[in-house]
């Protein structure tokens, strides 16, 4: 769950409120929402009639439901939604009095698993009977009073809930819309496609902002010397520039796909697991070994160069979101976090990552190191001590994981890897660094398997001999948040 700190409501995107977004949302689906005890005029254009209460939001795939109603020609269709989003935990956005992005905020505590319920039907004359209802319960006794058990059937599906009636839970429900949705022009006509995955208002000025993921940007926005936005993100309208709804057309609707399913990572039985940690254990000790000799070496010539420490431990995070410290031989001068900062406008990669060829900060020691690779050695002792996996999503600091949740989730159920998919077959084009990162690790977590991992230990060694792996099936096809 996300919540939403210092920001007002009620928000618009477009010129419309979140209620109007989510029945926008299932209108490009042939999908027309219907709420108890609401008024409201019924299309004739409708291919299904969504049921549910006024202070309900919810997301889900049609597939399944829809091969039921076209088999079996029930008057209507409970769905019994089980909300898969909760994690244990919720989050908070935390923002200036400006409605400013600071940070994201993790606060553990009890899970909160629900199981919501809707109800589909293609029969008109059921949905206006939900609409004339005065509460929730006496629609769904009407429902199951007037339809014969012949002739309604319930099915089990898997998607996301959200009360309405709470702000926290209102932005939770517009960050996963931005994350799936691939067309909202389908219905909402002011919103103009910037990219691959960015929607602005069609009279918006970017100011040659770049955006990096799912994001959409609200009418009367100022982005003047907004360098870049990454995604899934929202910036609602400029109240006072806030433009009127444009009206649903339905019967110039372009139906969109079917909603894509959410990131699922493999899991691994107790034997697998034992057994990757066997191999991480074995191998970390074979390579420790075999490099010692080096050790002494490498700590003369960092020492000749620029003195003490050694070695470099940058704040990591593990399974579950464990921090430790990911150890390096150290490869950047003892000022280096002071120099970034005045660095900052050069970064040549998209994300949060940081990289600039030339780098002033990396010493001549420490060039030679990265080359090599020989600076990552000692992060077999993290291997050993159970920070890190041989093969494993790229480690990564707190600070870059909170820029995709769903994928930060993913990532963080394995340990990271000294190396992975992402190190061995990115293609290193510019522009696409962090999209192909997500990808790669989604790819991973999905996938996991030791032919994988093999397969990527033998890739690995081949780039030490100069030979470019070829990326078999693990190449992403898709982006991050649609996978």
């Amino acid at each position: 769950m996300i919540q939403l700190a210092n920001q007002p409501t009620p928000h618009t995107i477009w010129g419309l409120s979140p209620v109007e977004v989510h029945d926008r949302f299932w209108a490009a689906r042939g999908v027309q929402v219907v709420r108890q005890g609401e008024a409201g005029d019924l299309s004739n254009e409708a291919e299904l009639f969504l049921l549910t209460d006024p202070h309900s939001f919810s997301i889900f795939r049609l597939g399944q439901l829809v091969e039921t109603l076209s088999w079996l020609k029930p008057k209507v269709l409970f769905v019994r939604l089980h909300n898969t989003r909760e994690q244990g935990y919720h989050e908070r956005i935390i923002a200036d009095d400006q409605d400013r992005f600071i940070r994201f905020e993790r606060v553990y505590g009890s899970a909160d698993w629900r199981l919501a319920r809707v109800a589909l039907t293609p029969r008109r004359d059921i949905a206006e009977m939900w609409q004339r209802a005065t509460t929730a319960r006496e629609g769904w006794r009407q429902l199951r009073r007037t339809i014969t058990p012949n002739m309604r059937t319930t099915l089990s599906v898997e998607g996301s809930a959200y009360d309405n009636s709470e702000g926290e839970e209102v932005a939770a429900f517009i960050r996963e819309l931005v994350s799936i949705w691939k067309r909202p022009d389908a219905t909402i006509a002011r919103a103009r496609r910037l990219g691959d995955r960015a929607w602005t208002d069609r009279d918006l000025d970017t100011n040659g902002t770049r955006f990096v993921g799912s994001v959409w940007v609200g009418a009367g926005r100022d982005l003047e010397g907004v360098g870049s936005v990454v995604g899934p993100a929202v910036l609602w309208d400029e109240p006072e520039q806030r433009p009127d709804a444009e009206e649903l057309k339905w019967g110039m609707i372009e139906h969109t796909e079917v909603l894509s399913g959410p990131i699922r990572p493999k899991n691994l039985t107790s034997f697998q697991r034992a057994t990757k940690r066997g191999f991480d254990i074995a191998f970390a000790l074979f390579a420790l070994l075999v490099t010692l000799p080096l050790y002494p070496v490498i700590l003369a010539a960092i020492y000749l160069e620029d003195g003490r420490p050694f070695f470099f431990g940058h704040r990591r995070e593990s399974r579950g979101g464990r921090e430790f410290p990911c150890l390096k031989f150290r490869t950047m001068r003892r000022n280096a976090e002071e120099v970034k900062q005045k660095l900052a406008q050069e970064n040549q990669v998209d994300g949060p990552q940081f990289y600039i060829a030339n780098d002033p900060r990396i010493t001549r020691v420490g060039n030679f190191l990265r080359k090599t690779n020989l600076d990552e050695l000692p992060q077999f002792i993290n291997v050993l001590v159970g920070h890190m996996s041989i093969v494993g999503p790229r480690p990564s600091p707190h600070a870059e994981n909170q820029y995709c949740p769903p994928w930060r989730e993913a990532r963080l159920s394995v340990r990271p890897g000294i190396t992975g998919l992402w190190q061995v077959y990115r293609s290193r084009e510019a522009g696409k660094d962090f999209q192909e990162w997500i990808r790669y690790d989604i790819t991973y977590v999905e996938k996991l398997s030791w032919r994988m991992d093999l397969r990527i230990i033998a890739g690995t060694i081949g780039m030490f001999m100069g030979i470019k792996p070829k990326p078999k099936n693990y190449a992403p096809v898709a982006p991050a948040t649609e996978a």
